[in-house]
């Protein structure tokens, strides 16, 4: 078997925060949040890197990242942009937002020759997180075994404002059963809640699993990311705004009976940065990790 690949989603802006959160540094020694992951991935058998970027991103994507990650793993980019579409669909006149996640993914398809996982670049996953998928997608499987690492609600919210997390229903074996996006949770004085205008607000358990975008895939599933892109594209969303989620595809793919999706639950802590607020208690975070001895102060050296 290949080595898994690593996608990592790099091509948002982050508006919420206010700049390329995914080149903002979160050490003391300049690394970022890819830098930790990658280190994972690294350690839990990943041998192939894919960075998701937008094309005019791609030279300081390399100054600043891929120079020093290039001499450990075989690193690739992939770039995201608004005219990747399939053949008859055209980009609407003043769109300028990406398509979204699993939009991301299918800008990866070439990259990718075996199982993979997918992750965001903003988000910290954990040691023992990247573990458990890596181990996952290292035996061999049927095409139509997949995996994600679910983590409890309240441990990925921030104080700062509201985020976006897909909400995941498990059966009893441990199997996801349905996935919905809530593009609006926040943390509320009794307990989370998502509210979908603004004004009511439905109360969530603070241990509901959610998806904090690290899946694990067989390479047999990106025909499904392409048969989904098109549903999307020809449905009804918002022209200029709208959305192609990745947990769309894996939720078909249960809905249909055409593949199962394995539930590993989180035993690390997940970090984000979400706004321009929480970066100071991530950068304390990682700094407390590098004193207790899980990282070296220097990743690359």
């Amino acid at each position: 078997m290949p080595k898994p690949t690593l996608v990592i989603m790099a091509a948002g802006m982050g508006s919420r925060f206010g700049g390329l959160k995914q080149m903002t540094p979160v050490d003391d020694g300049g690394h970022f949040i890819m830098d930790y992951s990658i280190y994972d991935a690294i350690r839990a058998g990943f041998g192939k890197i894919v960075c998701v970027i937008k094309e005019e991103m791609s030279r300081d994507f390399e100054d600043r990242f891929g120079s020093h990650i290039r001499p450990h793993v075989p690193l690739a980019c992939a770039y995201q942009s608004l005219d990747q579409l399939p053949e008859g669909f055209s980009v609407p006149a003043g769109r300028t937002k990406p398509w979204g996640t699993g939009q991301a993914v299918l800008c990866a398809a070439g990259e990718i020759d075996g199982p993979f996982a997918v992750i965001n670049a903003d988000d910290y996953y954990g040691r023992e997180a990247m573990e458990a998928i890596g181990a996952f997608l290292s035996q061999p499987r049927p095409g139509t075994e997949h995996a994600m690492v679910g983590y409890p609600l309240s441990s990925t919210l921030t104080e700062s404002g509201y985020v976006s997390r897909g909400v995941c229903q498990v059966d009893g074996d441990g199997h996801l059963v349905g996935i919905t996006e809530r593009t609006h949770i926040e943390s509320r004085a009794d307990g989370p809640a998502y509210t979908e205008d603004g004004e009511t607000y439905v109360h969530l358990p603070p241990d509901t699993v959610v998806s904090m975008n690290l899946w694990g895939f067989q390479r047999d599933i990106l025909d499904l990311f392409r048969d989904q892109f098109t549903v999307f594209l020809r449905g009804d969303h918002d022209p200029l705004k709208g959305e192609f989620f990745l947990p769309t595809v894996p939720s078909r793919l249960i809905a249909e009976g055409r593949g199962t999706v394995s539930v590993l639950p989180a035993k690390s802590r997940w970090y984000g940065v979400t706004y321009q607020e929480d970066l100071p208690a991530v950068k304390a975070a990682f700094a407390a990790m590098v004193r207790e001895g899980k990282y070296p102060g220097k990743l690359w050296a």
